[in-house]
């Protein structure tokens, strides 16, 4: 039986993803696992989805897929004018298998052979897997004191400190805490495209690989990038 290497945020960091998968020794019995943001910011978001397909990598859907897909109606009806944002500008690049991947990422992934849910920022303590907000689930990074979920680093404590369990959550979203590695929730996060590492979780092996982006594609806003291994 093969491996599960669950992988942080790549928007579209082709060369680092194939990297990571020959640091990981990826074989074809091993099942790949992404924590969403596929695409965006990056140098070839397209190459991503296309070796997406090729080696049926799951995926959930991040804040940065998400924003694409707002564009495809738009683009599709060429009502997208002007130069517009980058997430416009990809959407008019994407392929009809393209958009299949994105539009049919969940938001939610679970994997019980290893007691853990995939999700791309966060889940809110004490709300069931299937009330939980859309929002939330790719946008969360912290708890505020009222228990209720934040976009915004400084609202509060980071959220996988409070998860109880006992189930695991795999999650990516926010750069600039770093790796993260709680009781029950691990962040896989650790700013590949602004620079810093992309890393994936190996499972059962409980381990942790990284490889170092060969470049930093965009800049990031909101703080700076931590140490991650």
């Amino acid at each position: 039986m093969g491996r599960t290497i669950i992988i942080g945020d790549v928007h579209g960091c082709l060369h680092e993803l194939t990297d990571l998968l020959d640091a990981c020794a990826y074989s074809s019995s091993d099942s790949v696992v992404q924590v969403g943001d596929l695409v965006a910011k990056g140098p070839d978001s397209r190459g991503v989805l296309a070796l997406v397909r090729t080696l049926g990598i799951r995926a959930v859907r991040g804040n940065h897929d998400h924003a694409v897909l707002r564009w495809r109606s738009a683009v599709v009806h060429e009502q997208a004018k002007g130069h517009g944002s980058h997430h416009m500008l990809l959407a008019r690049e994407l392929s009809a298998d393209d958009w299949t991947v994105l539009s049919t990422l969940p938001l939610l992934l679970s994997l019980p052979e290893h007691g853990m849910v995939v999700v791309h920022a966060g889940l809110v303590p004490g709300v069931a897997l299937a009330a939980q907000a859309p929002d939330l689930l790719m946008n969360m990074r912290t708890l505020r004191p009222d228990g209720t979920g934040s976009r915004r680093a400084e609202d509060g404590v980071l959220w996988g400190t409070a998860w109880p369990g006992p189930t695991l959550v795999v999650f990516g979203h926010h750069a600039t805490a770093g790796l993260q590695r709680h009781p029950y929730a691990v962040g896989l996060d650790t700013g590949c495209v602004y620079g810093g590492n992309l890393t994936a979780y190996v499972l059962p092996d409980d381990r942790f690989i990284s490889v170092a982006a060969r470049e930093a594609y965009a800049p990031i806003s909101n703080g700076s990038l931590r140490g991650t291994l």
